[in-house]
């Protein structure tokens, strides 16, 4: 009897002994693999945020905010700083920046260019729009000052797609993005003469972006926007969050992506060339100067 209960000991001992080393292998598995899924998400977003080109902008743009190309041409870059109503336009490697004035002083915080129409968003919501062949003048004339078409709230993010006609402005902050606890963006189609309409309406809530982004909880706060022609996707820039939230075409999202290191002082513009070519701009800091930064789609 005794030699049957240790050999029945023994053979659950061997048992446990087995069961434990297949369990740390299968462990060991499924570490590997969530690693494996973590750097095939990672390279999955084409561009390397670690390797950037930095164009550091005059003093005149030590607080840049929006920024956007015409027609996707890198050659120039046309830019707003939050204090002035001033529009500036350079090469990126200009020491000295060009500006024509558009309106008082005033917390503006983006533009886009559509069907040679400049739109500036302020803070407030309210747009500014006037035709790109001002910019060759001291001030521009024909300025159009929008009220009343969004909701009371903060603004920072404009963006225009060419293919469709339309804007979209993006809440920073609103009682309706509190009380429906989303992230809303406004579209509005563009006439030839700058003139606005509404034309759809779009949210992002809370609780998915912070699901994409691997927290539990998060209250988003979108600085820019800007959608990359090639993929028809949209690239939203958080400032606050250090992130860029991707989605498809109809603002699902599809991944987000942190920003890490020192770079990325003050994120506050985001664009795309016609090579698909992403550009952030940052606020100047203590230590630096305004800049734009510059990554290239990976080989």
């Amino acid at each position: 009897m005794k030699n049957y209960k240790y050999a029945m000991l023994t053979a659950l001992g061997a048992l446990s002994i087995a069961f434990f080393c297949i369990s740390c292998v299968n462990e060991k598995h499924e570490e590997s693999t969530t690693a494996s899924e973590t750097a095939q998400t990672k390279s999955d977003f084409p561009y390397d945020l670690s390797k950037p080109v930095k164009h550091n902008m005059p003093q005149s743009l030590f607080e840049i905010s929006g920024i956007v190309f015409n027609n996707g041409d890198p050659k120039q870059v046309y830019a707003i700083q939050d204090e002035d109503g001033d529009l500036f336009y350079l090469g990126l490697e200009d020491k000295e920046a060009k500006f024509t004035k558009f309106g008082g002083k005033g917390d503006y915080e983006d533009l886009a260019i559509l069907k040679k129409q400049v739109i500036v968003l302020k803070s407030n919501g309210e747009f500014h729009v006037f035709p790109l062949s001002e910019i060759n003048k001291p001030e521009a004339a024909n300025v159009q000052k929008v009220k009343d078409l969004l909701p009371k709230g903060e603004y920072e993010g404009l963006a225009a797609d060419e293919a469709t006609g339309k804007i979209y402005a993006l809440t920073k902050a609103s009682k309706a993005d509190d009380k429906e606890k989303a992230t809303r963006i406004y579209a509005f189609s563009m006439a030839n003469d700058g003139t606005l309409k509404a034309d759809g309406e779009f949210s992002i809530p809370y609780h998915e972006i912070a699901k994409a982004s691997g927290s539990k909880k998060l209250n988003f706060k979108p600085s820019a926007l800007s959608q990359n022609k090639n993929t028809n996707e949209w690239y939203i820039l958080s400032s606050v969050n250090k992130m860029i939230l991707v989605t498809d075409a109809n603002f699902k999202i599809k991944s987000v992506v942190p920003l890490k290191g020192d770079d990325f002082n003050q994120p506050e513009g985001i664009a795309f060339d016609k090579d698909n070519t992403l550009y952030i701009s940052n606020e100047g800091g203590t230590l630096s100067a305004g800049n734009i930064l510059e990554f290239k789609l990976r080989k």
